[in-house]
């Protein structure tokens, strides 16, 4: 199937790893152009080794942090300086802590809402003025799906997480004349190596171990397991397709079934 994004010009935040790495690998196999940022560590020239091993392709690389403005900004206008062009933008952080209300202070709220809420604000911010002008965008935002189902322990990032739905949301309907959709992927229980961590601290917290906590993960999912991040992967490189263009404001669920709601 041809997805119409070749060439395409695609940004994806949060690049270096799990889920993120999964959507840059493969919108560079759909033969999209890719930019993408991360923390400054090792994993993000390993990850772009990695890409141009499996595909023969370069992306384009550079280190942000997305809890600072300017960084998020300068990822954006980086990119497109380099790239000429803006397609795609896929807004994805990593999650703030796992950590009860009566242990949040004011600084750990206002780092959620930059992590999560705010760069994605800053990010669609520079990238919209180039799709309105193009006429066609796709901007996708990597949430969770605790904005449909809250999951004890994360009422961090279950509140900040659902300001980018109710963002997305009104944004889509502002930009749909332009021919740009807006929509929003919440992942379940997938194995990364943030669930791999959460899973330890959960475990700690439980006097048990990861492993155990994983299995009572898997054992609430209808499907009987956790979801891969190429699976993911998957879902997203749709939604940034040409085939996906009458798809816009949604919150699509990806999570074995774990969500019990009807809508």
């Amino acid at each position: 199937m041809d997805l119409g994004i070749k060439n395409r010009v695609a940004l994806v935040a949060g690049g270096s790893l799990g889920l993120g790495r999964a959507v840059a690998l493969q919108l560079v196999r759909e033969g999209a152009r890719v930019a993408i940022c991360a923390l400054d560590d090792p994993h993000l020239p390993a990850v772009a080794e990695i890409i141009k091993k499996e595909t023969g392709q370069t992306i384009f690389t550079i280190p942000a942090d997305l809890t600072d403005a300017e960084q998020a900004r300068r990822f954006v206008q980086k990119s497109i300086e380099h790239y000429g062009t803006v397609d795609i933008l896929v807004n994805n952080a990593g999650g703030p802590p796992s950590v009860k209300f009566d242990e949040i202070e004011d600084d750990l709220w206002y780092f959620g809402v930059r992590l999560n809420l705010m760069s994605t604000i800053i990010m669609t911010r520079e990238a919209l003025p180039v799709m309105k002008a193009k006429k066609w965008g796709r901007i996708i935002n990597m949430t969770s799906i605790a904005v449909k189902q809250p999951i004890d322990g994360l009422i961090l990032s279950n509140t900040v997480r659902s300001g980018v739905i109710g963002f997305a949301k009104s944004l889509s309907n502002e930009v749909a004349s332009y021919n740009i959709t807006v929509n929003s992927v919440c992942p379940g229980y997938t194995l990364t190596e943030r669930v791999r961590s959460l899973s330890k601290v959960v475990a700690e917290k439980q006097k048990t171990t990861p492993e155990a906590v994983i299995k009572k993960w898997e054992s609430e999912i209808p499907m009987g397991r956790l979801g891969t991040p190429e699976e993911f992967a998957t879902l997203v490189t749709y939604l940034a397709s040409e085939g996906a263009g009458y798809i816009t404001g949604a919150a699509i669920q990806i999570d074995g079934g774990w969500y019990k709601g009807v809508m």
